[in-house]
């Protein structure tokens, strides 16, 4: 069942943690960060088999509806039917997400916005908790 926040503050220079559980038939999940489900600043979408990717983190951008040039993450830190948590924080240039391993990565902020109000988790995956401070 998708997890939506719709009018949610999540500005420049604040942390978002999430914690998710994955299901033990996990294929794939997504993490939504933007204005509305039209417009993903970030779209952050680990695939243990989904897409012809395996064990792949896939990140996008959709704007107006439209998506952008996929960039891909060969780091996969992700084990089906358990727990994960991320730490994310933006500025204007970047994303910048710290992964269940500790290991960091980074998506470019392609809307250049310092505040976004839409998260939307997706897939097979349940969140348990979301702080943003």
């Amino acid at each position: 069942m998708p997890y939506k926040l719709n009018d949610m503050s999540f500005k420049e220079g604040r942390e978002l943690k999430i914690c998710l559980k994955l299901k033990d038939d996990c294929n794939s999940f997504a993490i939504n960060i933007g204005h509305d489900s039209e417009n993903i600043a970030m779209h952050l979408n680990p695939r243990f088999n989904h897409c012809n990717d395996t064990n792949t983190i896939v990140f996008n951008c959709l704007s107006g509806g439209y998506w952008g040039d996929e960039q891909r993450e060969g780091n996969f830190p992700f084990v089906a039917g358990e727990e994960c948590k991320f730490c994310i924080n933006f500025n204007s240039e970047q994303f910048y997400i710290k992964l269940p391993d500790g290991s960091m990565t980074n998506f470019p902020n392609r809307m250049g916005e310092v505040k976004y109000k839409y998260i939307n988790v997706c897939g097979d995956a349940r969140v348990i908790s979301l702080k943003i401070k």
